[in-house]
């Protein structure tokens, strides 16, 4: 199994990750942040991962800190998982029906960091996550997998719908990013030579 460990402590967090790429869907996740353990959650269990998150931020001051820097050590965790990425996919989408949300996802393991985020959510919290944070999770985690990320919802009317529905499609284009491909299975997919 590809694995990935990572520990990033830091004054402002201390976040302790263990990440198995070729997984059943187990987990076991604790930010402080309870609508963000699930969203993790429903990650792994849709991406087919095994997930084990610590993560003790300061909560007291504001939850960007936690929320950003479990995007930058999970992705760091992908990126140790998959090593040299020979014979990976390397890219994948997905898009997510939720009831009346539609969401897409479409993730490129380039070894160049960019995210671009569009959920649409109006409110200021979805449960007890402030939803503008995920804006720094997305972009904490292309940073960490030095990987391009791309997620938006298409339309939907609940607010826990478009943020649940990103989640999913993230996990599930993760998924076909990290999967190998016997094709390739002794090429790296990039003509650089490089990812």
């Amino acid at each position: 199994m590809r694995k990935g460990v990572i520990a990033r402590h830091t004054r402002e967090t201390k976040i302790d990750i263990a990440l198995g790429i070729e997984g059943k869907g187990r987990y076991q996740v604790h930010t402080g942040i309870r609508f963000f353990d699930h969203m993790l959650e429903l990650f792994t269990r849709h991406g087919a991962f095994d997930l084990t998150m610590t993560a003790d931020g300061d909560l007291d001051v504001d939850q960007h800190h936690t929320v950003e820097d479990v995007g930058i050590a999970l992705g760091e965790a992908f990126t140790m998982a998959l090593g040299t990425k020979v014979g990976i996919n390397r890219a994948g989408y997905f898009l997510m029906p939720m009831d009346e949300t539609l969401a897409i996802a479409a993730v490129d393991l380039s070894g160049r960091p960019h995210a671009v985020v569009e959920l649409g959510v109006k409110v200021r919290l979805v449960g007890d996550l402030q939803v503008e944070l995920l804006h720094d999770f997305f972009e904490g985690f292309a940073q960490g997998a030095r990987a391009n990320v791309h997620v938006k919802v298409m339309y939907g009317r609940s607010s826990h719908h478009r943020v649940e529905a990103v989640f999913k499609a993230f996990a599930r284009a993760m998924r076909v990013a990290c999967a190998k491909d016997k094709q390739l299975a002794r090429m790296l997919p990039s003509t650089k030579g490089l990812l």
